[in-house]
């Protein structure tokens, strides 16, 4: 059932917080779906994702303590994904990953058919985003993007280029994903 474990990675600015929020929203007749939330050591930010903001040190107790299924560090931070929000694929359900590109080797290491989704956008694209994010200086934002981590994608990839509309990029991601896992009776087989 791993390859319900559907990975989302992408670039900072890609818009993959966006995809997924929309996503979650038209996910209407798909099979159940759950969006694992993560752990992050920053601080909540109007607008993002519903995170679970914790400081370093207790990211580091919760990692000693086994509580991650994964986890890894990007940005300067700490993410982890707890174990109890990938439970639902026992139950045959599909589990969204905010994830990152500098973690899919261990990902995949682990979980060898997962669905991986990269959402990208051009840089000019992407400069523009994070410019108008306003949450990071000038030279932190030249620094994400000079960043630049390629990583080898497995040939089941969906790959999703987000440099128009949103609901563009979401129609396309939900046609790939019910080519992939067709409706909900589908599913459940």
């Amino acid at each position: 059932m791993t390859q319900r474990l559907i990975y989302v990675i992408g670039p900072s600015g890609a818009g993959r917080d966006s995809v997924l929020h929309r996503l979650r929203e038209a996910w209407i007749g798909m099979p159940p779906a759950h969006w694992a939330r993560r752990t992050i050591t920053r601080a909540a930010q109007a607008g993002g994702e519903t995170n679970e903001c914790v400081d370093r040190p207790a990211f580091e107790r919760l990692q000693q303590a086994g509580a991650f299924a994964m986890h890894w560090q990007a940005n300067g931070h700490a993410y982890g994904i707890r174990r109890p929000e990938l439970a639902p694929l026992a139950s045959g359900h599909c589990v969204f990953v905010n994830g990152s590109r500098g973690h899919l080797p261990q990902l995949l290491g682990h979980w060898p058919e997962a669905t991986v989704v990269q959402i990208t956008a051009p840089a000019d694209v992407l400069l523009q985003r994070l410019r108008a994010r306003n949450r990071e200086s000038v030279q932190a934002i030249s620094d994400r993007l000079a960043r630049g981590i390629e990583v080898e994608l497995p040939a089941s990839a969906i790959r999703i280029v987000n440099d128009g509309p949103l609901t563009e990029a979401v129609d396309m991601l939900f046609a790939a994903l019910r080519v992939r896992f067709g409706d909900r009776a589908a599913c459940a087989r």
